[in-house]
């Protein structure tokens, strides 16, 4: 018998005397705790967002959507950035105005090949208010789980207030766990016994939020 089956084995004892409950796991299971901590308005809600982004070391820029071309061209020439990681579902116009080469997101793809690229932008699913948290899903303007962690330089647009929920309950309604999921707390960073900060480590090392409004 393998270690597999031993625990699953285990499990079926355990549950032997639970009666089945044929109802959806949504229904069986009660959700009643807190779904947010007090009442903010939308502007506080974004608001306060900024604040624990650059709380993480993250670095925030407000801007509209017409802005928007200029100030990712100004925040990769700031860079020095030379290539740039562009997901398959990015607007075109975000990076209408930048000169950098663009890398696609490919399958093929090796680690090393995204090590030597400089930058990577996209959007994100959503982002959460009350703990900086900004979470992609792998959609087309995200792309691929890894362009965001092998480059040492993010740029992740957040469009306001739409994509802003304030908690992290609010945040999973919209989600779809079966999507893989990557939850950003602010640029890649650990610690060692004697506290240490390194930054990094296992995702980059400057993270660049854009907060997008519609005009």
């Amino acid at each position: 018998m393998s270690s597999r089956e031993r625990i699953l084995g285990r499990v079926r004892r355990a549950l032997a005397d639970v009666p089945d409950d044929a109802r959806p796991y949504e229904e069986a299971v009660a959700r009643e705790y807190l779904r947010e901590h007090g009442q903010r308005s939308v502007a506080n809600t974004v608001d306060l967002l900024a604040e624990n982004l650059a709380d993480y070391r993250a670095l925030v820029h407000r801007c509209t959507d017409g802005e928007l071309p200029v100030l990712l061209t100004r925040l990769l020439a700031a860079r020095g950035s030379r290539s740039v990681v562009v997901p398959p579902g990015l607007p075109p116009h975000w990076l209408a105005a930048v000169d950098a080469t663009r890398v696609h997101d490919r399958a093929a793809s090796t680690p090393q090949e995204l090590d030597g690229v400089d930058s990577v932008v996209t959007g994100c699913a959503v982002a959460v208010a009350e703990t900086g948290t900004i979470v992609l899903d792998g959609s087309p303007d995200q792309g691929r789980r890894r362009i965001t962690l092998v480059p040492d330089h993010h740029i992740c647009v957040v469009r306001v207030p739409d994509q802003v929920v304030s908690s992290v309950p609010r945040a999973l309604e919209r989600l779809d766990p079966a999507r893989p999921l990557t939850w950003i707390s602010g640029p890649s960073a650990t610690s060692d016994i004697e506290l240490d900060r390194v930054e990094g480590v296992h995702g980059p090392r400057t993270l660049e939020v854009v907060l997008l409004s519609g005009s």
